[in-house]
């Protein structure tokens, strides 16, 4: 058979099992190096032996069966055979808090939990029924930090015959239940076909080559949809290989091994490569160098492939937008990084920059077969044959966000250039209005700060204030010396006034920010400041820091640091 846009990810694995069987598909890297290889005859008999498993347990046909790991060759096996079972996958972040993880499993009903390779069980452990039956991948936590009834998967296909029949899922059947991050109350679970899904598979397509010699590395949470996208639904279609990162301090390794031939990442990451590289060459030399013709071509040669990235032919980019100076940076090097634009309710199957045809600041043009329209409030309405199905168990928000003619309301606000390049201009719910009576939208504002080599994120509030304030989280490393009496504060503060005069000449009057407030604390995952996909909870932040704003206006500082 030969594979389509609507062949789904099963499909994929028929095809490469039986016409590549001995082809490397997937592997993992383990204890400080040593790696593991699977090739795909060795996946599909893993898939089809748990399969067998699933299905002697007499689960109703499409049950739900929930899985909590981080990326590993396994996830991916796992994944493969509940749908191989005929069942729906429920994937959990693997930074998810007990309270989280315990409204997830059960509002999904999940019948079993697959458990991987995870940093903080103790974190989460909490939150796992003790009736729900439980399969322990390889990778995961030591056997004895695990409940007693949990079955290992080597235990659980012991002596098991692989399934033997190629089972056919439809396009219009749910394929898996991802619950959103939660930047504001209860994670929603949104329903993705085995059709949408399919579809997005094309995207890698649509811009590149791609086929079974292409390599990617997975490192960002699978059980986000764009990490979904970019190394399962895409790898199935068209048999790349598939290299995992094994820990965050081995990562420069991982990516070595890997030498990708697509590498997609968020923006901290693509920031934190090139103040990487500067530290070590210096921006004076390195901007020297640059313009030496000869060494120019060196130096970049030798800057990407000491990243692991002198393979790369298509670079990404997204979840926020990247500072125009540092996508100029690496265009420098010879990689034109590509932003895109793309949501869990339609599978990351939305918008994306083309080689050649990108703009900075715009996350490009829609996708084949994406419809895009502006609304009259300047909210994005997206028509995609990725968009959900709905959300599980609620369909008075699922009326909510989707048209009768079948648009996903996004919630973001943008704009169309004149080829078709949308721009994201801010998020709907996010506008606030001043004391005043002038509505601001923060995001711009933000990615205009955040441009800032020492500035991490943002939060531009002020709701019933004169004018708006923002809450500034420093880069890792001056948090770290701050913490340590190392960081020059008053250095900084003259940076910060000038950055802050510079953006607010850019701004209407009722959107000048009155003063920065930098914070001393870091935001993160795991105080709930963040979302699983790094995205700021406004609410909770501001919430956090409202009891001081009123002498933090009174100051009347450019800058202040919290003490």
């Amino acid at each position: 058979m030969a594979l389509t846009n609507t062949s789904t990810g099963l499909d994929g694995l028929y095809h490469w099992e039986k016409n590549l069987p001995n082809k490397v598909y997937l592997t993992q890297p383990y204890d400080g190096g040593q790696t593991i290889d699977y090739t795909w005859a060795e996946v599909g008999k893993e898939a089809r032996r748990m399969a067998t498993y699933l299905k002697s347990l007499n689960y109703p046909a499409g049950s739900n069966i929930a899985l909590i790991s981080k990326n590993c060759a396994h996830w991916i096996i796992a994944d493969l055979a509940i749908w191989l079972a005929g069942h729906v996958s429920v994937p959990l972040y693997p930074t998810l808090n007990s309270e989280t993880v315990k409204y997830i499993l059960d509002h999904s009903e999940a019948k079993l939990l697959f458990i991987g390779k995870l940093d903080d069980w103790d974190m989460m452990k909490a939150g796992i029924p003790a009736d729900i039956p439980k399969i322990n991948l390889p990778l995961s936590p030591a056997q004895e930090e695990l409940p007693a009834d949990c079955m290992k998967w080597y235990d659980a296909i012991q002596g098991v015959e692989p399934m033997s029949e190629n089972p056919v899922r439809g396009q219009d059947e749910m394929a898996t239940i991802v619950y959103t991050s939660g930047s504001t109350g209860l994670p929603k679970g949104v329903m993705t076909s085995f059709g949408a899904i399919a579809a997005s598979a094309s995207f890698l397509a649509n811009i590149t080559d791609v086929s079974p010699e292409s390599r990617v590395i997975s490192y960002l949470p699978l059980a986000h949809v764009y990490e979904r996208v970019a190394i399962e639904a895409n790898t199935l279609r068209y048999g790349s290989h598939v290299f995992f990162a094994e820990e965050l301090n081995t990562f420069p390794a991982d990516l070595r091994r890997a030498r990708p031939t697509f590498f997609h990442s968020v923006p901290r990451l693509w920031v934190k490569f090139q103040l990487g590289v500067m530290a070590k060459i210096g921006e004076k030399k390195f901007n020297r160098l640059m313009k030496l013709p000869i060494i120019r071509g060196i130096i970049k040669k030798k800057i990407l492939t000491q990243l692991g990235l002198e393979n790369v032919k298509i670079a990404a980019t997204g979840s926020a937008p990247l500072p125009p100076n540092v996508i100029a940076w690496y265009r420098n090097l010879g990689l034109e990084l590509l932003e895109g634009y793309g949501m869990t309710e339609n599978f990351a199957y939305s918008h994306c920059s083309l080689p050649g045809r990108s703009r900075v600041g715009y996350v490009g043009h829609s996708q084949e077969g994406v419809t895009t329209e502006i609304a009259d409030n300047g909210e994005i309405l997206i028509k995609s044959p990725a968009n959900m199905m709905g959300y599980y168990k609620n369909p008075e928000k699922t009326a909510e966000d989707l048209t009768e003619d079948g648009f996903l309301k996004t919630g973001d606000m943008g704009e169309l250039d004149e080829d078709g390049r949308l721009k994201i201009t801010g998020r709907v719910k996010e506008l606030f209005k001043t004391s005043k009576g002038k509505y601001v939208a923060p995001v711009p504002i933000e990615n205009k700060l955040c441009a800032h080599r020492n500035i991490e994120v943002v939060c531009i509030a002020g709701a019933n204030q004169t004018q708006p304030y923002g809450l500034v989280l420093l880069s890792e490393d001056d948090l770290a010396a701050r913490a340590k009496g190392n960081l020059d504060e008053a250095a900084l503060t003259e940076e910060f006034t000038k950055l802050l005069t510079e953006v607010n000449a850019t701004l209407d009057p009722h959107e000048h920010v009155k003063f920065l407030l930098v914070v001393k604390d870091t935001w993160s995952i795991e105080n709930g400041f963040l979302t699983p996909t790094m995205k700021i909870k406004r609410n909770i932040i501001e919430d956090h820091y409202a009891p001081n704003i009123d002498a933090w206006y009174g100051a009347k500082k450019k800058v202040i640091w919290e003490s």
